[in-house]
């Protein structure tokens, strides 16, 4: 599942934000113990995780991480943290570790893994 791709990536963020490098790396270690046979892929200047197609990827930006949905429109939203008004995608911003907690992002990966499979 790892590649070099993803490690490069993962090194070249840690280079210029060691808080986000820790961010997305416990969001990757989420959501890769949430979801079963997935595969990732660096694309976009991200991680995608993909069942049939892509159901969600990891982006990080200055201030924070972004964990994108490409279906997330139709997500139920119930704890209000999807952000987005675009056709389909929605995010959520994770700024802090304890974010993947707060902003019940095992729920949401668990919804998008659902909705693709």
């Amino acid at each position: 599942m790892t590649d070099s791709r993803i490690e490069n990536l993962l090194q070249d963020i840690r280079l210029s934000n060691e808080h986000n490098y820790q961010v997305i790396c416990a969001a990757r270690d989420l959501i890769m113990k949430t979801v079963k046979g997935m595969s990732q892929e660096v694309k976009y200047g991200g991680i995608l995780f993909t069942l049939e197609t892509p159901f969600c990827g990891l982006f990080a930006y200055q201030a924070h991480v972004s964990l994108e949905f490409s279906n997330g429109a139709s997500l139920q939203d119930d704890a209000h943290v999807l952000e987005g008004k675009g056709k389909f995608r929605r995010h959520i911003k994770l700024r802090d570790i304890q974010d993947l907690a707060s902003k019940k992002v095992v729920h949401y990966v668990e919804l998008a893994a659902k909705a693709d499979s």
